[in-house]
């Protein structure tokens, strides 16, 4: 791959492992109303953002109950769960060698600012970023014009920069702001979803040094 400086990463799904925790609890929340449970495959094959059309997706009829008060209950599931979660296994080495090399490393997640912050530090690996920025609510919205102004700031340059992350909506965002992008399969959406963009996709972490060498 070409030569960067900087290393832009999404984090759900794609630093930490926390598809398994998102599953049970939309699943809690599908039983409480009589919906069928998702499986892993399943799950796979419809989240999306905006999360409110993976949401009707799942089940959910916005006529009958408001998606803010929806996107709430999942969230205090969510974080009753997630310590439960770690990084992915190749995450720390991956890190370490972006570290090692003199990347600049930063993230950009879809995740409340400061329940980011939180887990980050939950998970020992704060220290590697040199900033990090959440949304500002627990709805998920804004992450590309978070994004923008977040490189703009900090005077990054799109084009000396790679983007990882784990969703079609990484590759979105990165691609309307100049970023090179690169999807890891290993987290919310599956491989052939994400091999449709057109965007490079490597099938975990592991695989991430080794493209950079190439």
């Amino acid at each position: 791959m070409k030569d960067f400086e900087t290393i832009i990463w999404d984090w759900n799904g794609t630093l930490l492992d926390d598809v398994d925790v998102c599953i049970e609890s939309i699943n809690s929340m599908l039983s409480v109303r009589g919906h069928n449970a998702l499986d892993r495959a399943a799950y796979r094959d419809i989240f999306t953002f905006p999360v409110r059309d993976y949401y009707e997706l799942a089940g959910f009829d916005f006529s009958k109950e408001r998606f803010d008060v929806v996107a709430i209950e999942f969230i205090d599931l969510y974080r009753e769960k997630v310590r439960q979660c770690g990084v992915f296994p190749h995450a720390r080495p991956a890190l370490d060698w972006f570290a090692g090399k003199g990347y600049s490393q930063y993230v950009i997640s879809a995740m409340e600012h400061r329940f980011l912050m939180e887990t980050l530090r939950q998970c020992g690996i704060d220290h590697y970023f040199e900033d990090f920025s959440g949304v500002r609510d627990h709805l998920a919205n804004g992450k590309a014009t978070m994004a923008a102004d977040f490189i703009q700031k900090r005077g990054i340059i799109p084009e000396k920069t790679l983007f990882i992350g784990d969703t079609l909506h990484d590759f979105e965002v990165a691609d309307g702001l100049g970023m090179n992008c690169l999807l890891v399969a290993e987290g919310h959406q599956s491989e052939v979803r994400l091999k449709e963009s057109g965007c490079e996709v490597v099938g975990s972490l592991s695989q991430v040094m080794k493209r950079m060498n190439q």
